[in-house]
Order: C-alpha cells, then sequence, then structure tokens
C-alpha cells in the first residue's frame, strides 16, 4: 500500500509552506495572466452562467499549476514508496490533458462527444494510478470496480463543471473537500500523492478565492473545472479506498461531496425526465434557482455552512475507523443536504409560511 506518515512535526513546517507559496503563486500568475484571458477568453452571459457582464475565464490555468508544482516540491521533500512519483506524474499528466481540452472549449466550445471521451481516458489513467492496493468495493471483482470508478470520474468531472456556474461556489464546495483530504494526510489515514495534490489545490484555490468573490472578476472557466474536477475524484477515490483508514472510510469520501453530488444528480434526473438534452447550458440547478430568487451571497451562505457540517461529519466517519459510525455519519450528511435542497427549492420556505 502506498501509504506514508510524516512526522506530524515536519507536516506543520510543509503543510503551511506549500499551501502558501500554492496560494502566492496562484495570485501572482492570475495578475500576470489576467489581461490576456480578458482579450482572448471572456465568458460572455449564457444560459449557464449568472452573471450579467463579460468575464475573463480562466484563472483555472493559474491553479493547476500552483497545485503541480506545490505537489513536486512536496514530493521531494517526503519519503515517497516505489511508484508514487510515477502516480503523481501521470495524475498531472492527464490533468493536464483535460486542461487543454477545457482550454480549446472556453475558445471555441467542442461536439460533446470528442469532450466524453478524452474525459474518460484521462479518468482511466487516474483510476489505472490510484495507490496500490486501493478498494473501495472488495466483494467485487476488480476489473468491474476499476470501470464504474471510470464512470463515476467522468461523471464527477463532469458535474464539477456544470455546477461551476455562481461566484464562488467552486471553491465553496472544493476547499472543504481539500482541506479534509489534507487533514487525512498529514493523520495517515490517506497517501501521500492525492495528500499532497489535495494540499496544493486548497493553496490553489486559496489564491484564487480573491477573484471569484461575488461579484467575480475571474472564472475558472473549463481550464479549470475539468482538472480540478479529476484531481478531487481522484483523491475521494483513494481516500475511498484507502486501508489506514478503516471502515469509515468509502462513507467519508460520498459525504465530502454529497452536496455537490445531490444538487446536480436531482437536476439531471429531473432534466431527463422533461426529455431535455442534458449537456446544453441551463439554469435549473438548485443553487441557480435560489440564487436568481434570494441573491448569491444567501445561497453561499447555506452551501457554506451545510459544507462546514459535512467535513465534520467526514471527518468523524474517516477518524473513527468504523463502518456503523460511518453509515450512521452519512445518514446525518443526506439529512443535512435535503434540508439544504429543500430550503433552496424554496419549498421549505412555502411550507413555513402556512396556508
Amino acid at each position: 500500500m502506498s501509504q506514508i506518515a510524516i512526522p506530524f512535526s515536519s507536516w506543520l513546517v510543509l503543510g503551511p509552506a506549500l499551501l502558501c507559496g500554492a496560494a502566492a503563486l496562484t495570485a501572482g500568475l492570475i495578475v500576470l495572466l489576467r489581461p490576456w484571458l480578458a482579450r482572448y477568453a471572456l465568458a460572455r452571459p449564457s444560459a449557464r452562467g449568472l452573471h450579467s457582464v463579460p468575464t475573463p475565464q480562466g484563472g483555472g490555468i493559474a491553479v493547476l499549476v500552483a497545485t503541480a508544482l506545490a505537489a513536486g516540491i512536496g514530493a521531494q521533500c517526503t519519503a515517497l514508496l516505489p511508484g508514487d512519483a510515477t502516480r503523481l506524474g501521470a495524475v498531472l499528466a492527464a490533468a493536464a490533458v483535460l486542461a487543454v481540452l477545457g482550454l480549446i472549449d472556453d475558445i471555441r466550445p467542442l461536439p460533446a462527444l470528442p469532450r466524453l471521451v478524452v474525459q474518460l481516458a484521462c479518468m482511466a489513467v487516474g483510476v489505472w494510478m490510484l495507490p496500490e492496493g486501493t478498494r473501495l468495493f472488495g466483494i467485487m471483482p476488480l476489473g468491474l470496480e476499476r470501470a464504474l470508478l471510470v464512470l463515476a470520474g467522468a461523471w464527477f468531472i463532469n458535474l464539477t463543471n456544470f455546477m461551476d456556474g455562481m461566484d464562488w461556489l467552486t471553491v465553496a464546495e472544493l476547499v472543504p473537500i481539500s482541506c479534509g483530504l489534507a487533514m487525512f494526510w498529514a493523520t495517515g489515514l490517506l497517501p501521500v500523492v492525492p495528500g499532497l495534490l489535495a494540499l496544493g489545490l486548497l493553496g490553489g484555490l486559496a489564491g484564487y478565492a480573491p477573484f471569484n468573490k461575488p461579484p467575480a472578476r475571474l472564472f475558472l472557466g473549463d481550464v479549470g473545472s475539468l482538472p480540478l474536477g479529476f484531481l478531487t475524484a481522484y483523491g475521494l477515490f483513494a481516500l475511498g479506498g484507502s486501508s489506514a483508514a478503516g471502515g469509515g472510510a468509502l462513507a467519508g469520501a460520498i459525504i465530502l461531496p454529497l452536496y455537490y453530488i445531490a444538487d446536480s444528480g436531482l437536476t439531471l434526473v429531473g432534466r431527463l425526465r422533461r426529455r431535455e438534452a442534458v449537456w446544453t447550458p441551463h439554469r435549473s440547478h438548485f443553487y441557480q434557482v435560489a440564487a436568481q430568487r434570494d441573491g448569491v451571497w444567501s445561497v453561499l451562505g447555506r452551501v457554506g455552512v451545510t459544507n462546514a457540517v459535512l467535513l465534520w461529519l467526514g471527518i468523524v466517519s474517516v477518524v473513527s475507523g468504523f463502518a456503523a459510525l460511518g453509515v450512521a455519519a452519512l445518514a446525518m450528511a443526506v439529512a443535512v443536504v435535503a434540508f439544504l435542497l429543500l430550503t433552496l427549492s424554496g419549498r421549505g420556505r412555502d411550507a413555513s409560511a402556512g396556508p
């Protein structure tokens, strides 16, 4: 198993250094890139986004570069097991391919099928490069499990892309997930490669956040949302199959992104029932409906609080190591997310108003 627990005293130095370095590098690159992005990569108002004026996109380039450099430097300062350097390089290479795909799509939209094929291929690389011994469903044949993970990962890449339609929403979602994954690595519950990537991603998002604060001056673009969704899925799969985390690992890996999964999944089901073309832009996500009704900050506050609760429940599930406690935490997480979706849809408020 590719599992390394570095001394906590060393992590207290390495962790903040990588975090701050990635944040500073991201912010610096954004300042340098923004004039070019404003000229060549403008996101114009559309049926998907909630912004009303053309806004530069492509900030994901800076986030991904900072994530890769932070992870690479961290790997030089950390004891790696055989194969870890190859895993890190292959995962970053797949993320770079997705970034190029996203950059092309940002400038000139691509057909859905070629995008999906590339996403599946990159996710296959990510699944193949999971830490040695990673198993999420022990009773399932390994080949079938890996095939399902590729499909689930491609879906997560796309849901990250589709959900990135409101200022700060991706930050509010991926920061808690990255924080949780980095914490699990620091305590020896997550292998080093996904841990380093999570720490670098956390720093990159911190550097990007001020530019995406409502009203946003910059968006990630597909060049950012596709590889960031990929790296997050990779980390969650590694957590779910981590033997060091015990019986609560899989539940924790589901809990952390549960709001994203629920909002995008239920919206997808609703669009399929209405026989809509699910790959086309729209504003029917729960957060989009609520933002148009209540405003962006109202939605961000509710989503932020919910994700903080999910982070706590995920930590409880993983650290406990008990499957039963993980199931209980997952049930609580489902209830919390259901309440959030109820309020975002407006039904909870209508019900409380009485006849």
